[in-house]
């Protein structure tokens, strides 16, 4: 018997998390609501970066992948998996609206026996304090007419190495058969599946793979900002501590936070607490650091700037990567944005160029990648680099820039030689 898995959301999650279960044999029914995304996927493209226009065409044609903007047909569904964002308010509150939205579909067209998991990052307590409800106001029960699990998603975007198959999978449900049956199914396309002993559990060990890293980029961005203060090279004391082979983990400083987990989750877990009457310390430090990062980027530029006896005001900035990390398209909470706005509040002329973006709207502002060309880098004040693509040629930028900020190491990385004379770490020229 060919089961159907259903999932719930087809971006960056859902889409390779429908594609890894349609290879392993089960017929795969993607849900969306944008409907150039359902549209695409049913003419074998995929709109995410990790996945090729192959990989989708290949299972449609085989007809183990199928996607649709009808909800009622989450009653085909033995399994359903919920993928939908989990983003914060401007305030910094959790907002879980897609979850409750998705929750209401599913609690539509639910039957019993069917296993439903929440996937999306959330804080702990979510799947049974908000999920749970939504599907037993049915009258059916988790645990004995349905399974309720959650299993949070760990996706690197760009990582070629630890993919959907084989990056061992946490899963908790609400009860122990509930967790058994969830890590059941999963086991079916997934090499290593880890069960926890309940789905808060499987909750709060998501929020601490991300907090653990944001605490501890604010901590070598702090340093980073102590080495700038004693004139010291921050990366060349985070090369020699890391020869230590034991007790010490490496962590680079950058011009901030981006990404859909980690300039996030932590937040998830904070709100949590403080309807617990707890404060969270070294998450809201770390957050207040990592904040600052693009203020002492945009410093830097002020800084190479003067040396010119050039003003922000009126001076042409090149940002170079407008990705949140090296080698993808994705423009979530970068620092770059902000960085770009903080030049542009002070009169600054910015452009970008970004071989993975090329387009980019923030504030209601349009802007275009410029092509890397040597007039453009000869005609600009200075060159930003955020963002460490692979496919770029640094040495020239180097070459042709007035002057360089680098926030990323990537000229030292790429074997260019900073101008003489500077001993500023992060202006390698001017």
């Amino acid at each position: 018997m060919t089961h159907t898995f259903g999932v719930i959301g087809l971006g960056y999650v859902g889409l390779p998390l429908s594609v890894e279960a349609a290879r392993s044999g089960l017929r795969v029914l993607g849900f969306d609501v944008k409907e150039d995304v359902v549209a695409g996927v049913n003419a074998g493209r995929s709109h995410i970066q990790d996945l090729t226009d192959a990989d989708v065409e290949e299972l449609r044609e085989t007809g183990r992948l199928e996607a649709t903007t009808n909800m009622s047909r989450l009653a085909e569904c033995d399994a359903i998996s919920i993928c939908v964002p989990t983003p914060l308010s401007k305030t910094r509150d959790p907002d879980v609206s897609y979850i409750i939205a998705a929750s209401e579909a599913v609690a539509a067209a639910l039957r019993p026996g069917q296993l439903v998991v929440l996937e999306s990052t959330t804080y702990p307590g979510t799947t049974r304090e908000v999920l749970q409800p939504a599907l037993e106001r049915t009258g059916l029960r988790a645990g004995k007419d349905f399974h309720l699990c959650f299993s949070p998603e760990r996706v690197d975007p760009g990582n070629r190495e630890w993919t959907t198959r084989n990056t061992p999978k946490v899963i908790g449900g609400v009860t122990p058969a509930c967790t058994e049956a969830g890590a059941a199914f999963y086991e079916r396309f997934i090499e290593t599946v880890v069960r926890v002993s309940s789905a808060e559990a499987a909750e709060l060990t998501k929020i601490l793979e991300n907090t653990f890293r944001a605490v501890n980029i604010g901590l070598v961005n702090e340093v980073a900002l102590i080495a700038d203060r004693l004139g010291v090279d921050v990366w060349e004391v985070i090369d020699a501590a890391a020869t230590k082979p034991f007790g010490f983990m490496k962590f680079t400083p950058g011009p901030g936070l981006g990404g859909h987990c980690i300039p996030v989750d932590p937040h998830y877990l904070s709100w949590k607490m403080r309807t617990l009457n707890y404060k969270t310390r070294f998450i809201e430090l770390a957050s207040e650091i990592n904040a600052e990062m693009p203020l002492f980027v945009v410093g830097k530029v002020r800084a190479v700037l003067n040396r010119a006896r050039k003003a922000v005001n009126g001076s042409r900035v090149l940002l170079v990567g407008v990705a949140y990390k090296r080698d993808i398209d994705d423009v979530r909470e970068s620092p770059a944005i902000d960085i770009l706005r903080l030049l542009r509040e002070e009169g600054a002329e910015v452009s970008y160029h970004d071989p993975y973006v090329p387009e980019l709207a923030e504030d209601g502002v349009a802007d275009r990648s410029v092509p890397l060309t040597d007039e453009l880098l000869e005609g600009v004040d200075v060159a930003v680099i955020l963002t460490d693509h692979s496919n770029v040629d640094y040495p020239r930028i180097v070459e042709r820039a007035p002057a360089v900020v680098d926030a990323r190491r990537a000229v030292a990385r790429s074997g260019a030689q900073p101008q003489a004379g500077t001993t500023d770490a992060w202006i390698v020229k001017g």
